[in-house]
């Protein structure tokens, strides 16, 4: 039976349908069930883990030479006593040489030489009915299927570690070529929607770019840092916990939410955007000290720094404040990064980022301030103060809608600002100012903060979960950190009056009823919840994927999402796109 929608009119996909038949024949089952390594490195034989334990032992030699004859001698002496059981998949094409040839077999991460000899390889069955022809076995082989081996280990004359084969067994068939092991998947498009082939593509992949890590290698650091993560929480006191994915009510952040309908409860529910409010229920009811690692969905925008789905590391801290949860947020940061990364340099793109130095702190105001270009400056006079102003905060703001496509701003796109200002009576409103100074902080400093910077002091009316400032009601107590102008971390002193979180509740509902999809909604039980007594708390969140990117210097989040969601196919891909290996 063909599968219908793989490719048929390829001669090596038809040559390697043909081997699939002769195998059947041959060995009977060619999908068995298990294979058993051996365990002489003190676990399963992998391959790494035979190259990292005899590797060693192999004669030091300069490269490109040979080591002396004695040298591999006295190693074989020692390797030969050393039978292995090992399994992988064929990571190079088979190389005859008359009755006898070698290949290499990978297990994902590294690759180990194997020799198999006509005159010493037998085959075995897969239906446990004796024996087949090993060097035929062999020789129906393709690049990429899997198979076991049994053996003794020897060094070459070229000073490879390698596997003298005695029996040979077949576990599974590729039946679609092998990504090019020179070039490897040059579409990026193809590695995030087959992230099975990007994988492979990387293991066969004879040679890298210095300083690039492969698929793997990139999911491997991703696992590391997490780990770490939760290690420093838990070190510090911290409850791992879980809440639900499915919610009631979307709430928690101000975002698009997925809806879904139960069936049998015969009630809408949405796909969580944020596990904060169930997070601090719990800090209500005693958890002075809780964290989850969740996954958050959002029906919203998809780029370079946006997947509908992400994950996101969200704790709270009972008894701390905005400034406490900084100073543990650049802690953990940087403790993670250096069990990894000890220097805490990383490069990124063209920007050197340094963990290991104080992160800089700046008012949201502060940041434009200090960002607002000279030459901008010039033309407007603009200060600092504006930005106490609604009016004067707005007529910066539309210098930049102003200014936007011109080669270079000049006088007078500043007088077109003036002129149209001048027949506006009424002001911008409290909450239209807090968004006018959210844009014009996102228009000109977000991108120019490389190093990690914390921003602060955000308007309360965009912040309608965080506590107000003692010094100034107007200002939320809340923080985001920014590395190579992207947001990794958002955080405030937690509101806990459930009063005023009601007020900021209904004001949120009012923003909807004007049009704003992504206001948040009542939440009453989580009223409820702060009626009973929350304690002075904060907390944050910190997203993973964009974390991640700033680690593997990837610069689209889809790279570090093994499936990021991307728009459905619509034809099938080209074969030459994928670079395979050639016949």
């Amino acid at each position: 039976m063909t599968i219908p929608f793989l490719p048929e009119d390829n001669d090596q996909i038809r040559a390697r349908r043909e081997h699939l038949e002769g195998l059947r024949a041959l060995v009977g089952n060619v999908y068995p069930n298990k294979y058993e390594r051996s365990q002489v490195t003190g676990g399963e034989d992998t391959v790494t883990a035979i190259i990292e334990k005899f590797g060693p032992l192999a004669p030091k030699r300069p490269e490109g030479e040979k080591p002396a004859a004695e040298e591999i001698e006295r190693a074989n002496a020692e390797l030969n006593k050393t039978e292995v059981r090992i399994s992988g998949r064929v990571a190079t094409p088979p190389r005859l040489m008359g009755k006898a040839a070698f290949v290499h077999l990978s297990d994902g991460v590294s690759r180990l030489q194997i020799y198999v000899r006509k005159a010493d390889v037998t085959g075995l069955r897969n239906d446990g009915e004796g024996p087949a022809d090993g060097w035929q076995l062999f020789n129906l082989l393709d690049h990429g299927d899997f198979i076991g081996v049994a053996g003794f280990l020897f060094i070459t004359k070229t000073g490879e570690l390698s596997v003298h084969v005695r029996e040979i067994q077949f576990l599974a068939k590729a039946l679609l070529p092998m990504p090019d092991k020179m070039h490897g998947i040059t579409d990026p498009e193809i590695g995030r929607r087959q992230r099975y082939a990007d994988l492979i593509s990387g293991s066969l992949k004879v040679e890298h770019e210095e300083g690039e890590l492969t698929t793997r290698q990139v999911f491997e650091r991703r696992s590391k840092v997490i780990k770490e993560m939760r290690r420093f929480l838990d070190d510090h006191g911290y409850i791992e916990v879980e809440t639900p994915m499915l919610t009631p009510k979307a709430t928690g952040a101000a975002a698009k939410p997925f809806k879904t309908h139960h069936n049998a409860l015969d009630i809408d529910l949405y796909a969580r955007i944020a596990p904060e409010l169930y997070l601090k229920r719990l800090t209500v009811g005693g958890f002075e000290r809780v964290y989850e690692l969740n996954r958050n969905f959002r029906n919203e925008g998809i780029g370079y720094r946006w997947n509908p789905e992400f994950t996101m590391l969200e704790f709270y801290c009972a008894y701390m404040d905005v400034n406490g949860m900084m100073d543990f947020c650049e802690e953990l940061l940087r403790t993670s990064v250096q069990a990894i990364i000890p220097s805490m340099k990383l490069p990124y793109g063209e920007i050197d980022l340094d963990l290991s130095r104080t992160f800089e702190r700046l008012s949201m105001k502060q940041a434009i301030d200090k960002y607002w270009p000279s030459r901008w400056r010039e033309i407007t006079n603009f200060s600092i103060t504006w930005l106490d102003d609604s009016e004067s905060t707005l007529k910066a703001l539309n210098f930049l809608l102003e200014i936007k496509g011109l080669n270079e701003p000049t006088e007078q796109a500043w007088l077109n600002v003036n002129n149209y200002r001048a027949g506006i009576v009424s002001a911008p409103t409290e909450t239209e100012h807090a968004k006018n100074i959210e844009i014009l902080f996102a228009d000109v400093a977000e991108s120019a903060l490389a190093q990690p910077t914390f921003i602060t002091d955000f308007p309360k009316q965009i912040s309608p979960l965080s506590k107000a400032s003692p010094s100034d009601p107007n200002i939320a107590e809340r923080f985001e950190l920014f590395v190579a102008g992207m947001e990794i971390a958002n955080g405030f002193s937690e509101l806990n009056d459930p009063e005023e979180q009601y007020r900021r509740f209904l004001d949120q509902m009012n923003q909807r009823e004007r049009g704003d999809e992504e206001a948040m909604v009542m939440d009453e039980d989580y009223i409820r919840a702060l009626s009973y007594g929350m304690p002075p708390a904060a907390g944050i969140g910190i997203g993973i994927d964009r974390f991640v990117m700033l680690l593997t210097n990837k610069h689209s989040i889809r790279d570090v999402i093994l499936f990021p969601h991307m728009r459905p196919e619509r034809k099938a891909v080209p074969e030459d796109a994928m670079d395979l290996e050639p016949s």
